[in-house]
């Protein structure tokens, strides 16, 4: 287990990221391919009908994800620097306190989220003929919060300590073991909608036990009751300023992403199935892109924690030209292959599945073409968070809203339907320009500070 950790303070910035990026990049692949399989197994059994219904709960259970995504990666941070600085002591009870933090956050969540469900639902004027669906989807995964939060964490330490390769094999068995559920239950126990969110649980719950039982053999992580301690309030603020920005980022942009539908909401059944057949094949577009923001909150919190602020700028332009190539090669790929792809996702009669695929396929190929905006906004992104600002990242995510939000309400009126298409290239372009100019303030004032 030791040898997959890595220190990220010393070597070619271009090779530490792109070889920290690599294994988790082909972790996401498996994460997406069982969220493919997923749409792919609804789409084709259950039909246009429970595809729109997954749709219709996509940005609520995002929502979720994003919160429990945002608070780990963010208690991430502290790890990573300590881990940098060599403050082993510190990382203990980091993680021990990040572990009590969390399992609390997700009481919270799991109760908001069930109180809250149909009530957005409705808000959202969700069409009736999906609305059950929708429900019973969000319930179920609303249920496992604490196991996402579980495997989100235990991912969070390890990659703070530069180990991609544990997490990227917990999401192999995980990935394998979703794909055999979902066979068995949608298509052999017949539970539609209800097996596919089961099976995505219990591979997430194996997934977290592969991680934990990896961090248990890490010899500096052997803790004490006192690491679990919640007494030190400096540790706590800091845990908190670092997760509750990240966290609360991901929400409004969640929120957004809810205006969004609940404007496709009104195009009817077959807009929704896709809009969400691409949607789908979203989390594909930004595998890589995810991965070198992960690779870059530890290699920036690493050396900024050692000090070494002049290796941070040099690993951020290895990145960005490491990004931009491959949003080059992954756009290229989706304009020629989107729709044989797509059409994997549905089914229907000739005219709907005809109609369904042609909305999904546009939309692919608008965002396809701009994918290289939204690499960037991952890479200036999680630099600045790596360095431990998460404020300026929030700011940028309320302005990913704002432009969400009008383009979504303005475009389909000059553009007619097909202008929320644009909704979320506004969205990355405007969250991008804040962070290109947010990352050279704090990388400077991070230099004077190291130059003291």
């Amino acid at each position: 287990m030791a040898s997959h950790i890595k220190n990220m303070t010393e070597g070619r910035p271009a090779s530490l990221i792109f070889s920290f990026a690599l294994p988790l990049m082909v972790g996401n692949i498996f994460q997406q391919l069982y969220t493919v399989v997923d749409t792919m197994v609804v789409g084709k059994a259950l039909g246009v009908h429970a595809l729109a219904a997954l749709g219709a709960a996509d940005w609520l259970h995002w929502m979720m994800l994003g919160i429990i995504q945002g608070l780990t990666q963010g208690f991430g941070i502290l790890m990573a620097q300590e881990f940098g600085a060599d403050r082993l002591k510190n990382l203990r009870k980091s993680v021990g306190n990040a572990i009590v933090l969390s399992f609390l956050s997700a009481l919270v969540l799991l109760g908001a989220g069930q109180l809250l469900a149909r009530p957005i639902l409705y808000f959202l004027q969700t069409p009736p003929e999906i609305l059950s669906n929708a429900l019973l989807y969000l319930r179920i995964m609303y249920i496992g919060i604490p196991i996402v939060m579980a495997y989100n964490l235990l991912a969070s330490v390890l990659r703070a300590l530069g180990d991609g390769k544990t997490p990227l094999h917990a999401m192999i068995v995980a990935a394998i073991t979703n794909i055999a559920l979902d066979m068995l239950f949608v298509l052999v126990f017949q539970w539609g909608i209800a097996g596919a969110a089961a099976a995505t649980l219990i591979a997430q719950l194996i997934s977290s036990l592969f991680c934990l039982y990896h961090i248990r053999e890490i010899e500096f992580l052997q803790f004490t009751a006192s690491d679990f301690s919640l007494k030190e309030g400096r540790l706590l603020l800091r845990l908190l300023l670092l997760g509750s920005p990240m966290a609360f980022q991901n929400a409004i942009i969640a929120i957004g992403g809810m205006i969004v539908q609940f404007i496709v909401n009104g195009f009817g059944v077959i807009f929704i199935a896709g809009f969400t057949a691409t949607n789908k094949l979203y989390g594909v577009l930004e595998i890589a892109a995810t991965s070198y923001g992960y690779s870059m909150v530890t290699y920036a919190g690493q050396n900024l924690g050692a000090g070494r602020t002049d290796r941070i700028r040099k690993g951020v332009r290895a990145a960005v030209w490491i990004a931009l190539g491959t949003s080059l090669v992954i756009a290229l790929f989706m304009i020629f292959a989107g729709k044989i792809i797509l059409s994997c996702f549905i089914s229907g009669t000739p005219t709907q599945a005809s109609q369904t695929l042609q909305i999904a396929y546009d939309y692919l190929r608008i965002m396809s073409v701009c994918l290289p905006i939204l690499y960037i906004l991952h890479i200036t992104r999680s630099a600045i968070q790596g360095m431990g600002n998460t404020f300026l990242p929030l700011v940028s995510g309320i302005a990913e809203f704002v432009m969400r939000a009008i383009s979504a309400v303005l475009l389909p009126i000059w553009l007619d339907e097909n202008g929320i298409f644009y909704a979320e290239i506004m969205a990355w372009t405007g969250a991008t320009v804040i962070l290109i100019i947010s990352y050279f303030a704090v990388i400077r004032k991070a230099e004077s500070m190291h130059s003291l």
